[in-house]
């Protein structure tokens, strides 16, 4: 994760987050426009992430969750108003691209692939988003009907599309399968798993998560492998390592034409 050290605070920090960062460093570690992330270095090692009015409330309601099951940090703070503000605490380690891990792909594709089971393997009973799979259909039919379409998002060539119209085939044709029956990350990238001398230490992102399908993390796990690593051949030891008995290549299929319409 790059950081890049910064000196002044937001300038609409609320002012009930101040004393949290009086004496402490502070980094930029944001990786995407629709929200800035800043590390806290300082009397509690923590994130803090700010995003546009009620854009964190999911991600806080799931980490929430998802902390109390041992698999995500803690949430400290969470504000709404003119922009929305979370703060959890840091988890030890380092996140999944980091250049220990890249550099044994082959044990991280194993371990990558472990983790997913184990999630997937989770109770669900409790889990504040219980129809992600609705909510995720929900936004890619609004995708199709708005003209969206992103086919960079197919990994490596492996699910190509001749057009537009027969990546809307596909979904219309199997996304109605995907099943909302498993615990599932919604983002499941490298990025957003914690390692710590390869123990587990959490997930972070969890705003896409919920009970849904098991296709949409393979599939996401399999473009962060081709994407990060550089090489479309982890993503297929993954899903060996992952159980090729437990993926409908249909409904894999499915998700790669969703994700060019999310």
């Amino acid at each position: 994760m790059k950081q890049t050290h910064v000196s002044a605070l937001p300038a609409d920090l609320p002012a009930a987050l101040r004393s949290l960062l009086d004496g402490a460093e502070l980094f930029d570690s944001s990786s995407s426009p629709a929200a800035r992330v800043w590390h806290i270095s300082g009397k509690e090692d923590c994130y803090l992430k700010r995003a546009g009015p009620g854009a964190l409330a999911r991600e806080a309601e799931m980490t929430r969750w998802m902390h109390r099951k041992g698999m995500a940090a803690e949430v400290l703070h969470y504000f709404s108003g003119e922009s929305d503000w979370l703060v959890t605490g840091a988890l030890s380690g380092k996140d999944g691209i980091a250049g220990e891990y890249r550099s044994d792909p082959r044990r991280l594709c194993l371990r990558m692939a472990e983790l997913m089971r184990e999630l997937h393997q989770s109770e669900t009973a409790g889990c504040p988003i219980q129809n992600r799979t609705g909510e995720y259909l929900e936004t890619v039919w609004r995708g199709i009907g708005q003209g969206v379409w992103k086919p960079s998002l197919t990994v490596a060539g492996r699910f190509p599309w001749k057009n537009r119209e027969e990546a809307a085939d596909a979904v219309r044709e199997y996304g109605t399968h995907l099943a909302r029956n498993t615990l599932i990350h919604g983002d499941f990238c490298l990025p957003n798993v914690i390692l710590n001398g390869w123990r587990f230490s959490g997930y972070i992102d969890l705003d896409s998560g919920g009970v849904g399908d098991r296709h949409i993390d393979l599939y996401w796990m399999m473009w962060s492998l081709t994407f990060n690593l550089k090489d479309g051949g982890w993503a297929d030891m993954f899903l060996d390592a992952y159980g090729k008995e437990n993926v409908e290549p249909e409904l894999l299929r499915a998700v790669a034409a969703c994700e060019c319409f999310g």
